[in-house]
């Protein structure tokens, strides 16, 4: 899952990068409201985390924004504006959730979950198709109850297909959606992947629609 933040705070934003990177997300980060405004208009991220005391656009002006204009992509708002008053605010503006700093980088791991199970529109922390079930906390898939080895690229690529069981995505769609700016892709790379799980969970779990891209087929 492609993840955007939005921190000015070069020690606090390396620190949830990294974080995050190490739990398997792809994470972008930009420094302050404008170009976060050009990202989020240019790439199909699950979730933004958001600072509102920004350079050039402060976090809620840029919020207002998104939600005036139809945006409805999931924003967590990771402030150390703790009053009351500031987090209805951000609530008010269209957040779906508020984070005070400091705070627990594995809570933020749980809420970012939490956000793309809502975007789901599931309360179920598992993604269930027939008999293949993927656990996005632990990273850990089972098909037919049995357990299913993957890489992390593999998984990433796994969810992304898995979110909307029959719809197709392509190449294009794939790489943008698991791979960040700062990470060179191979021309091939996504057809490694798919001939990757393809063989580890069985041919008839990774459809190909000619010319259009790829999919899990849902399962009655």
């Amino acid at each position: 899952m492609r993840l955007l933040l939005v921190e000015d705070d070069p020690m606090i934003g390396a620190g949830v990068q990294r974080a995050l990177r190490d739990e398997g997300y792809t994470v972008d980060w930009v420094h302050d409201g404008v170009a976060a405004e050009l990202a989020i208009a240019g790439n199909p991220y699950a979730v933004v985390l958001l600072d509102l005391g920004l350079p050039r656009r402060d976090g809620i002006s840029l919020l207002e924004q998104l939600r005036s204009a139809g945006n409805t992509i999931p924003v967590l708002i990771m402030t150390a504006r703790d009053a009351v008053a500031d987090r209805i605010r951000g609530l008010d503006a269209g957040a779906d959730d508020y984070l005070v700093k400091p705070f627990d980088l594995d809570e933020l791991s749980a809420r970012v979950r939490a956000l793309q199970r809502r975007q789901r529109g599931t309360a179920s922390p598992l993604i269930s198709i027939g008999s293949l079930q993927i656990d996005p906390a632990s990273h850990q898939v089972t098909l037919d109850a049995k357990p299913v080895r993957l890489a992390a690229r593999e998984f990433a690529l796994l969810c992304a297909l898995a979110e909307q069981p029959g719809k197709p995505l392509s190449r294009a769609q794939l790489e943008e959606r698991i791979y960040g700016w700062d990470q060179e892709v191979e021309s091939n790379t996504i057809e490694v992947h798919i001939h990757a799980l393809r063989r580890k969970l069985g041919a008839e779990w990774i459809r190909n629609l000619r010319g259009v891209g790829y999919y899990v087929p849902p399962q009655s």
